[in-house]
């Protein structure tokens, strides 16, 4: 089969085509003929970064979609044939491939009529945003700060936080902010105003949100900790908290820290369970037109190294995605 290698780390133009061995299929695996490629941040990183675990060459890439060609022995509910989106194991072989093998219990089986490239934008973006919101009790009306929010995930965040009656404050550029609010947001903030952080003061509450989402860095969220009221939550997507951001037994603040690929490894089947089913959930709700899945570009699969380039140059307000 054709898939994109890398021999090496290095930048996204490391990446060549190849002709490999088509992967096996393990006892709890099956096999997808991806029909599109949803990309993300992590694969140009892990491009750059390499890890400890991968054997060369390497064929990156989490996120896919297309029809499984191949059940495991052990696998029960899923058949040949079946249209399915997925979120691999960044320890495997990936996605950039004609096929990947990838734990079953990852696979989200699609309702028919979702296009491929819709499935492909939804894994990684989505299922992060999900992962999110449920480390946050349910409160409607609550007060929520949300920063990198013209994002993939921040756009996912925000649709799906509006089911649930929260008010959010989206920190993006003031040229995302239409499409920010298109998606749910109730005010935005232009976090390139040097003066920002100062209009976050609501009538008299200089501390006034019930959680802050951070999608920037894990010192960009400890520097808005001191806006989260009492018994409030501090959530990092992009890293985590090292050390607690505020002296203790004032606020009492609940850190959380946000990482779907570590669920491969640490995740019981339950837990994939719940997220295979909140994938299909969003995908059905893609069909109707009700969650907008934020495409910003389709490229062809022979374009990859290209596509992913300009995913880490930026600006991405939104998600790529490759066909095959």
């Amino acid at each position: 089969m054709k898939a994109f290698v890398h021999d090496k780390t290095g930048t996204p133009d490391t990446l060549h085509l190849a002709e490999i061995d088509a992967p096996e299929c393990g006892p709890r695996d099956v096999v997808v003929e991806n029909r599109a490629i949803g990309l993300n941040p992590v694969d140009w990183k892990f491009v750059e970064w390499g890890h400890p675990d991968w054997t060369w060459p390497h064929v990156p890439g989490v996120d896919g979609a297309g029809v499984i060609v191949e059940v495991g022995a052990e696998v029960r509910h899923l058949s040949a044939g079946m249209p399915v989106a997925y979120h691999t194991d960044l320890v495997r072989q990936g996605s950039f491939a004609e096929r990947s093998a990838i734990p079953a219990r990852a696979a989200i089986p699609l309702p028919d009529g979702v296009p491929f490239e819709v499935a492909a934008t939804l894994p990684c973006p989505a299922l992060t945003a999900f992962q999110a919101l449920e480390k946050l009790p349910q409160k409607p009306g609550a007060r929520i700060l949300l920063t990198g929010a013209s994002g993939a995930v921040g756009g996912a965040f925000l649709q799906l936080a509006a089911d649930r009656g929260w008010i959010v404050h989206a920190a993006a550029s003031s040229a995302q902010h239409d499409r920010v609010r298109r998606l749910g947001a109730a005010v935005c903030h232009d976090y390139r105003d040097p003066d920002w952080r100062n209009h976050l003061r609501i009538g008299d509450e200089s501390r006034p949100f019930w959680a802050v989402v951070d999608l920037v860095s894990g010192s960009h969220a400890a520097e808005l900790a001191d806006t989260i009221a009492a018994n409030g939550h501090l959530v990092c997507i992009q890293d985590r908290q090292e050390t607690a951001p505020l002296p203790a037994f004032t606020t009492t603040i609940s850190l959380h820290e946000v990482g779907l690929n570590g669920l491969h490894n640490c995740g019981t089947d339950a837990q994939w369970a719940d997220l295979v089913a909140a994938g299909r959930s969003i995908a059905e709700r893609c069909l109707t037109g009700v969650f907008d899945p934020q495409i910003i570009e389709i490229a062809e699969f022979t374009a990859l190294p290209d596509a992913l380039a300009r995913l880490k140059c930026g600006p991405n307000p939104g998600n790529r995605v490759v066909r095959l």
